[in-house]
């Protein structure tokens, strides 16, 4: 008799070992479990820790809580200004409600990277090149409500999209650099001629300057023989000033004419007998 009630009870303490063993779950910290009993969605989303279920009657279902790291694959694309172009992105979004997640929809992952490939299709056909290159938060933005408004249905919530690389053609990105080349070339000029005219504005001021001091254009030539004469060279070449030769041309003295004798004609000259006093000693 003993030995039959031992029996049992070892019996029973092994069939309730066994009962807690397939009953017992433990749900980690970043995660939900949501329990189907018989089929039917609970309403109760069982927090972290331990917790028990019905064996053969209730299903738990575990629901990741992190934020999901998905990567978009690269989309080719026809932008406004037909530009074929490859752009790839990457989608972080996280499940706020692991209900709806699991009941809404089969797989929330796979219907969130569909969405993704979708919208970035219609961003890419919506926007001009320029737009993709240099106004990338705008259409992140754009993408992002693209993708959010669906989403929000499955219990899922977009927390951010980021377009990671826009691939262009080769002859594209010629063309762009021949563009930002000839774009630097025209800065370039501008304000190598703007430097010109600052220059000579100063020169013209300096100029003015040393016509009413003619002894500055002399320390101004000095200057320059000492800056040449620095570079060790053997040759030094010494300007003369132009001003110097306008004051020689000035103060030399202008030469005379030569006076030339005037003779007066044959019929002018005066008759040297007027009386025929030679005619009459002859």
């Amino acid at each position: 008799m003993v030995e039959e009630l031992v029996a049992a009870g070892v019996a029973l303490v092994s069939a309730g070992a066994v009962y807690v063993m397939a009953a017992a779950r433990v749900v980690k910290q970043y995660e939900r479990g949501v329990v189907f009993r018989l089929g039917k969605l609970r309403p109760d989303v069982r927090g972290p820790g331990f917790t028990m279920i019905v064996p053969g009657v209730d299903k738990l279902r575990k629901v990741n809580m992190q934020i999901v790291t998905m990567p978009v694959p690269g989309q080719e694309g026809i932008t406004r200004d037909n530009v074929t172009v490859r752009v790839d992105a990457v989608v972080y979004f996280k499940v706020t409600s692991p209900a709806e997640a699991v009941v809404r929809v089969e797989d929330y992952r796979f219907a969130v990277a569909q969405m993704a490939q979708t919208s970035l299709r219609s961003i890419i056909g919506k926007s001009e090149l320029d737009d993709l290159l240099s106004n990338r938060e705008k259409l992140n933005q754009g993408l992002e409500l693209m993708i959010d408004s669906p989403a929000v249905e499955w219990g899922v919530t977009i927390d951010r999209v980021e377009i990671k690389d826009v691939s262009l053609p080769e002859t594209m990105k010629r063309s762009m650099a021949r563009q930002a080349e000839a774009d630097r070339e025209r800065r370039a000029r501008v304000i190598n001629a703007d430097a010109e005219l600052q220059a000579s504005k100063k020169l013209a001021e300096a100029a003015k300057e040393m016509s009413e001091q003619p002894a500055a254009l002399q320390l101004r030539l000095l200057q320059t023989v000492v800056a040449v004469a620095a570079e060790k060279n053997s040759t030094l070449v010494l300007p003369f000033p132009v001003e110097l030769l306008r004051f020689l041309e000035r103060a030399a003295p202008t030469p005379q004419q030569p006076v030339q004798e005037q003779r007066p004609p044959l019929e002018s000259l005066p008759d040297p007998d007027p009386e025929g006093l030679n005619s009459g000693q002859d």
